[in-house]
């Protein structure tokens, strides 16, 4: 592991140690979980609405649901007070590893929300989208949804580039000021005459020449990556748009077929099975190379164990850290499909509109993740996307119990060593494959369903079925218990409420615990 975040932030580690448990899990707006027939999808974002620095919230019942957060009105911070609030840049080895990447040539999917392309620190990220959803637009920029921010939150995190907005504003009040009061010089006949105007351009900021980034605002991980935007909406206020799961399978599919070299979906669900659409959607991604990196969910929200699609096999599941580096509470949770964890509590992020927001959540881990593998498919462009996940998880910082665990998976991103690190090739997926899962599990179900087989294009056939829909009911809230390792019922907060999901099976999750390559 490299050195980099030796002595920073008096970071300590409890090895072996499971995540402190606070009194009481954290009660989480309604618009943060949105619940749908079938797949309970939910968009993992922070377990709270965090203020932005300085700034407060409060929460009443007034406006209805208890619980609602509402914002009070306090000065925003400046552009380059939130690049501040960046820890993960230097703690996590990212600025060390700009030195060898900055994510050049690597297109990212970010299936989410939808992300806004004018926001200043993403201008000229977005290079193509669409929506699946029927409530966006055409091109996928138009944020929808209960959590339309979710998407620029995300895609801030992951290839912000900043901007120089606050200091062109400084270099124009300096030009001005150096205008209204100028400085008289000397000419040899004794006349005094006022010096010239200093240039706007002379004190006005450039890129940064190794990332291509401004001084200000929010940077990403993969600053001169690009994005692709796809708008999904899964709340029940589209009834008129396609199901959850049909939306998610042709924004998959789409991104592999518009030059996705990575997939960024920081979304879930309260079950770990997923639709047979799924499996051609991810086998798609699979057969085309593309590394899919997918958020592990947050206990907050009532995700006590990781649904799909973190749950698929050949994806990168990624958990939450706190500031200190050990497993959030809040914002994450378990799994033995979690590969790999990095920051989640608290972060920064550009908001549609120009603004910025404290926030927290696996949605915001992924994306860092994400990132991280646009990282190193830009500096080894042939390596396969087997291999990339490989170098993620080999060069992870171990935490947790010693090896593999279902808390941090193999351990905490080292984003320098997974560029640079010499790392030993492997022959196959260390998440598994969702090719091989096919073909074990689905002719195995007593359904009659056939075995989805190649067409003469080399894409799998049509799925014929789907499983059966998740109960809607809503049991009394209570508080759960802390979660032992392994498989767990998972949660889901909705309405104030605690609904119980399904639990996962063995068989789903069979192929993930033969995943243990060697370093």
């Amino acid at each position: 592991m490299s050195g980099h975040r030796a002595g920073l932030r008096g970071r300590t580690r409890s090895h072996g140690i499971r995540p402190s448990r606070p009194t009481r899990l954290t009660a989480v707006p309604l618009a943060t979980v949105l619940t749908v027939p079938v797949l309970t999808a939910v968009l993992v974002a922070g377990p709270v609405l965090l203020p932005p620095p300085g700034g407060s919230w409060t929460e009443s019942g007034a406006s209805g649901a208890p619980g609602a957060a509402s914002w009070s009105a306090l000065p925003a911070a400046s552009a380059d007070e939130w690049r501040d609030r960046q820890y993960w840049l230097d703690e996590y080895g990212f600025r060390d590893a700009w030195g060898t990447s900055q994510g050049e040539g690597v297109t990212v999917a970010v299936i989410d929300t939808g992300i806004d392309a004018d926001h200043p620190d993403l201008r000229g990220q977005v290079v193509g989208g669409i929506d699946v959803s029927g409530a966006g637009n055409d091109s996928g920029t138009e944020p929808v949804g209960e959590m339309a921010e979710h998407g620029t939150l995300v895609a801030s995190v992951l290839a912000g580039r900043g901007n120089n907005d606050a200091a062109l504003r400084r270099a124009e009040e300096e030009r001005r000021s150096a205008k209204a009061t100028p400085t008289p010089s000397t000419l040899p006949s004794g006349e005094t005459t006022p010096s010239p105007s200093p240039s706007v351009t002379s004190s006005t900021p450039t890129p940064d020449e190794a990332t291509g980034a401004w001084p200000d605002g929010i940077v990403g991980v993969a600053p001169r990556a690009e994005l692709l935007s796809i708008s999904v909406h899964l709340g029940a206020s589209n009834p008129g748009g396609p199901s959850p799961e049909d939306q998610i399978a042709e924004a998959v599919t789409w991104a592999v077929d518009h030059g996705a070299d990575v997939i960024n979906m920081s979304l879930g669900s309260t079950r770990q099975d997923w639709p047979e659409s799924w499996d051609r959607a991810f086998l798609h991604a699979e057969q085309n190379d593309v590394v899919v990196v997918a958020a592990a969910g947050n206990r907050a929200s009532g995700t006590l164990t990781a649904g799909a699609p973190a749950t698929i096999p050949g994806v990168l599941t990624v958990a939450g850290l706190n500031p200190d580096g050990t497993a959030s509470w809040d914002s994450s949770t378990e799994g033995i499909s979690i590969g790999v964890a990095a920051p989640a509590d608290p972060l920064v992020g550009a908001v549609p509109g120009g603004d910025r927001k404290e926030w927290a959540g696996t949605s915001g881990a992924a994306p860092l993740v994400a990132g991280l593998a646009a990282l190193i498919r830009s500096e080894y462009p042939e390596m396969p996307a087997h291999q990339v996940i490989h170098r993620i998880l080999a060069t992870a910082e171990d935490a947790g119990v010693p090896g593999e665990d279902p808390v941090y998976g193999h351990g905490i991103i080292d984003a320098a060593a997974a560029v640079s690190a010499d790392v030993g090739a492997v022959d196959r997926n260390p998440m598994d494959t969702i090719a091989d899962w096919i073909r074990v599990h689905r002719r195995a179900e007593p359904s009659g369903a056939p075995t989805p087989t190649a067409s003469p294009s080399g894409e799998p056939a049509e799925p014929t079925s789907a499983p059966d829909p998740l109960s809607t009911e809503l049991p009394q809230a209570t508080t759960p218990a802390d979660p032992a390792p392994g498989l767990q019922p998972a949660l889901v907060i909705g309405t104030g409420l605690v609904v119980a999901g399904l639990a996962g099976t063995a068989v789903v999750l069979y192929l993930r615990q033969r995943r243990s390559p060697e370093r």
